[in-house]
């Protein structure tokens, strides 16, 4: 029996389709767990689906590249999401068209101030210069963060590690913050959520309501560009004092 259940394990380690399938056990599970436990912020599925997966590699021995052969296709699905992303966004076109100004500003502020706070804040604590830049972009979507981060002399791998967490934790703490500040509208929690915590903050958002998601939406695009022409150029006058 053992002998049987190695051979069954050999060919399904071949098959893309394991990580695939381990993927979507691995998030249903924990969806699974968040609404049993109420939806509570500290089970965030998409932490409690990346435990889940780290645990099973690392019982298993599973390199990690056999395992995204197969959950690639989802990666590749990220893509398609989040230009779907413009559905929500086209119905709060009309209230857009009145706020346009300070959503722009409102983002462009916390892309210099997410990074500077972060890059600063590291190297107090003693950390080496690489990591500081690594830690800049935490607050982009993890393609472009990875981009910018070896643009400016960061890890990208390390960068793809800390915008999982910043993601993560804004999705857990965003809507406690939201309620101790009294900010009670949607639109202006979800271009904070979108510009602090990108695509998870963003799942977030519309687990809470359409409007929010929606702003969150735009100010995750919109945080990826700007902070794509603006870190380079921050990051080479603020390297001077790190």
């Amino acid at each position: 029996m053992r002998s049987d259940l190695s051979d069954i394990w050999v060919y399904l380690a071949a098959s893309p389709l394991l990580g695939l399938t381990v993927t979507l056990v691995a998030y249903l599970a924990a969806w699974h767990l968040y609404q049993r436990a109420g939806s509570n912020p500290l089970l965030n599925p998409v932490a409690v689906a990346v435990s889940l997966l780290i645990v099973f590699l690392l019982a298993t021995g599973l390199p990690y590249s056999s395992y995204f052969a197969g959950a690639q296709f989802v990666h590749f699905l990220l893509g398609p999401a989040t230009v779907a992303l413009a559905v929500p966004l086209y119905r709060q076109l009309p209230r857009l068209r009145t706020l346009w100004l300070p959503v722009c500003v409102a983002v462009l502020a916390g892309v210099c101030s997410a990074a500077l706070s972060a890059a600063v804040i590291a190297r107090l604590l003693g950390a080496t210069p690489v990591t500081a830049l690594s830690l800049a972009p935490k607050s982009v979507t993890a393609p472009v963060a990875m981009g910018i981060s070896e643009r400016i002399g960061g890890l990208p791998s390390l960068t793809a590690v800390l915008v999982v967490m910043t993601g993560i934790l804004g999705a857990v703490l965003g809507g406690k913050v939201f309620d101790l500040l009294r900010i009670r509208d949607d639109g202006i929690r979800g271009v904070a959520m979108g510009t602090t915590s990108h695509g998870i903050g963003t799942a977030r958002a519309f687990q809470i309501s359409g409007e929010m998601g929606a702003f969150s939406g735009l100010a995750m695009a919109l945080t990826a560009l700007a902070s794509s022409l603006v870190l380079p150029w921050l990051v080479r006058i603020v390297t001077r004092f790190l």
